[in-house]
């Protein structure tokens, strides 16, 4: 792991470059360590080659503020880091999106160009997010899918300034809308395609229950502690409404299944819970 000591105002940052980071896009890597390195007092700049070296970075950060340049995976495997180092309290985390896979970081508020979240990095404000804690203590930060849908690349076009304020309703409409478009899938619910019958539980109270198919699930972290939760049941023939919930503590069990943790697919699993955490971590964002 290679690290670089540069200097230039009051903040003392530690940067952790991704390698997949690098390897997609070294321009925009480049850019965004020049603009923390001119903007900040004093920047040391790591270049971990793994999962281990990345880490080994951050746990190593002393009084430095860390940022990672990453795209989603990086974002996540960092607070997951923290979280498990019951460190997320103290630590606020900063993020320049680079890579392919940046839905999550657009749908949390921080721009996805270089030089603006470099920027953002020096001049926004902390802001503490819920995170969603399943019971084998995984982390989520944006939302969970079942059955998984595919991630996009990007994040959506448009989105930035209004995102910080309620996140997970872009989230889960976005959730939504590519469940809906996938609604031919239907027909092979019970084939093995994915989950067909599966009980809901939101605060110990069942929202469906493995009698009735459904097409989709969603959990997100809402606003106030709660999680929000839409499952689509399959239609019948007539168009089926979606089911909503809010509660502190969800727990989805039924058939093996599979489910997607922001750009992660986890399973085969019979249940899992999902526990909010109010303001659980923390990330720099325009101010």
């Amino acid at each position: 792991m290679a690290e670089v000591a540069t200097s230039a105002t009051p903040d003392q940052l530690l940067v952790v470059i991704d390698p997949v980071a690098r390897r997609t896009d070294g321009e925009s890597v480049r850019i965004a360590k020049d603009v923390l390195s001119a903007g900040a007092a004093s920047t040391k700049v790591c270049l971990p080659e793994g999962p281990e070296e990345f880490a080994r970075a951050l746990r190593r950060r002393g009084s430095r503020r860390p940022v990672v340049i990453g795209d989603d995976r990086a974002l996540v495997r960092a607070v997951a880091l923290l979280h498990r180092h019951r460190e997320l309290a103290e630590c606020a985390l900063s993020v320049v999106p680079v890579g392919r896979v940046l839905g999550l970081a657009g749908s949390l508020g921080l721009p996805t160009g270089a030089v603006a979240a470099a920027r953002a990095v020096l001049d926004g404000a902390e802001r503490r997010l819920d995170l969603l804690v399943d019971d084998s203590d995984g982390v989520v930060l944006g939302a969970v899918g079942i059955p998984p849908v595919p991630v996009r690349d990007g994040g959506p076009p448009g989105e930035g300034a209004g995102a910080p304020i309620r996140p997970w309703l872009r989230t889960c409409q976005s959730l939504v809308r590519t469940l809906a478009a996938s609604r031919p899938a239907r027909a092979t619910a019970g084939t093995g395609a994915g989950p067909a019958r599966l009980r809901v539980e939101v605060d110990g109270v069942t929202l469906v229950d493995l009698g009735q198919p459904v097409e989709g699930v969603s959990v997100t972290p809402g606003a106030d502690g709660l999680a929000e939760v839409v499952v689509r049941p399959v239609s019948l023939g007539a168009e089926a409404s979606s089911l909503t919930a809010t509660g502190h503590t969800v727990t989805v069990s039924g058939a093996h299944f599979r489910y997607r943790a922001d750009a992660e697919v986890s399973g085969p699993v019979r249940t899992r819970t999902w526990s909010v955490r109010e303001g659980a971590w923390g990330l720099t964002l325009p101010g």
